[in-house]
């Protein structure tokens, strides 16, 4: 089975081929095709991959492919994991943000919008090419933001593109840990958009075990999100929120930590990641072993702003471990390619099953998977506050994609003035005016 993955020198690729390492089943996939812009880039990780298989018998073969076209002919699935604009861009956008006195995180609020914009057109052409050149091919779209770029892409794949995180499974995998409960052998009511999105229910054996946990202070003070968001918080919410929440109901809190801090989070990847790649223009820099020191420093500074906001201290050792998006990635493709049903948490069109929004609207929620997709599992409705907050997000969504279909200006400004965390119409035409400064890849917006 071959697999092509677009993006090919990004940082955390190594988490993918590790997982394909490990699998030994049948139908497993054999052959890697690696694609990316940055040629210096796709010869580091490259490297760390042929570290990584270094010993392991029928290892799947590994081919950089330069030619995008080629890269897709003949693909079974397609892994998307690109970064339009790079970290440079990232940082960029964190600051011109955070010079509005308003976030700039990368999936969320203003930073969010402007890699929206940026990203849509490529990701939208790489769906042309992919349903012209490889139509049999199933996307999995890693690419940020997930849901918007997922929905982007379904215009012209339908539901052979499906957008994965890692954040609900990691949020699933700490609340079971603290119940003591098999993650295995629960089902995880979670519903929302990517990286919007609450866990309201543990059901294991016919029974809800999330209440227990609500009503245990110490419980609610010993895993990730009960540290971020406060006992008193999770139990008024009835919930626990994605870590991601944190910005929306602590926004001014965690604007500040960003303000604060010596550097902003993309800017600290940057100078990280840059430090890797120019350690591997070595011949004899060990490849795997620099990834491997650099992946540690990354995942324990996670979310290091808004944890600082909230005093909630460092990261424990269960969550620096791997078993994130490659995991979900590596049973997608199992169930798909084997008909080996499994129960993921998913980004796919709705299909009206998280009301009020519409059948095209991407949505992440449970999701049956076999041979024929993913298939969206009825959820029960939001409550009013939070079905309000993913209303009127999944609208910011939808004039980004029109701002990046008509190349309206005005539509942009829109997208960012009816976001919640951008609270002035002024504010957002100073917004678009510094990132299209910024930026050259958004010069289509007039």
């Amino acid at each position: 089975m071959r697999l092509t993955i677009l993006g090919g020198g990004g940082f955390r690729l190594p988490l993918v081929y590790g997982a394909l390492l490990a699998d030994r089943g049948e139908g497993r996939v054999d052959r890697v095709v690696l694609h990316d812009v940055d040629a210096g880039r796709l010869s580091a990780v490259a490297r760390v991959l042929a570290d990584q298989a270094a010993g392991v018998p029928d290892a799947p073969v590994v081919e950089v492919v330069h030619d995008l076209d080629e890269a897709l002919r003949g693909a079974d699935f397609v892994f998307s994991a690109i970064r339009v604009g790079g970290l440079a861009g990232r940082a960029a956008d964190e600051r011109i943000a955070l010079a509005e006195g308003v976030l700039g995180q990368e999936t969320v609020g203003a930073g969010g919008i402007a890699f929206g914009l940026r990203t849509v057109p490529v990701a939208e052409e790489i769906a042309r090419r992919v349903a012209r050149i490889a139509p049999d091919a199933w996307v999995i779209n890693f690419t940020n933001p997930a849901g918007l770029v997922t929905e982007a892409m379904a215009r012209h794949l339908g539901d052979r593109v499906i957008g994965i995180c890692d954040s609900p499974v990691g949020l699933g995998k700490r609340v079971a840990r603290v119940l003591g409960v098999d993650p295995g052998t629960a089902w995880f009511d979670y519903a929302g958009l990517n990286h919007l999105g609450w866990l309201r229910g543990v059901r294991v054996a016919g029974r809800d075990r999330l209440p227990e946990l609500l009503a245990d202070p110490v419980l609610l003070g010993s895993f990730e999100e009960g540290r971020l968001f406060g006992a008193e918080w999770l139990r008024s919410l009835g919930a626990i929120p994605n870590e991601y929440l944190h910005y929306y109901y602590f926004n001014r809190e965690a604007v500040r930590a960003y303000r604060e801090a010596e550097l902003t989070r993309g800017a600290f990847l940057q100078r990280q990641q840059d430090a890797f790649y120019r350690t591997l223009e070595r011949p004899g820099a060990p490849a795997l072993a620099t990834w491997e020191r650099t992946r540690a420093e990354r995942e324990a500074t996670y979310m290091a702003h808004s944890r600082q906001a909230a005093g909630a201290g460092e990261r424990e050792a269960a969550d620096l471990e791997s078993g994130g998006y490659e995991q979900v990635a590596l049973a997608l493709m199992r169930a798909i390619a084997q008909d080996r049903r499994a129960t993921l948490i998913l980004n796919v069109r709705g299909r009206g099953v998280l009301a009020p929004l519409d059948a095209d609207a991407v949505v992440e929620v449970p999701c049956l998977v076999d041979a024929n997709g993913a298939h969206p599992v009825a959820v029960e409705p939001l409550p009013a506050p939070a079905a309000a907050l993913v209303g009127a997000v999944k609208a910011v969504e939808r004039e980004i994609l029109a701002a990046a279909e008509s190349g309206s200006r005005d539509r942009a400004v829109r997208a960012f003035a009816l976001h919640p965390l951008v609270d002035s119409v002024a504010v957002a035409r100073r917004l678009v005016d510094a990132y299209t400064a910024a930026h050259p890849t958004l010069a289509y917006l007039r």
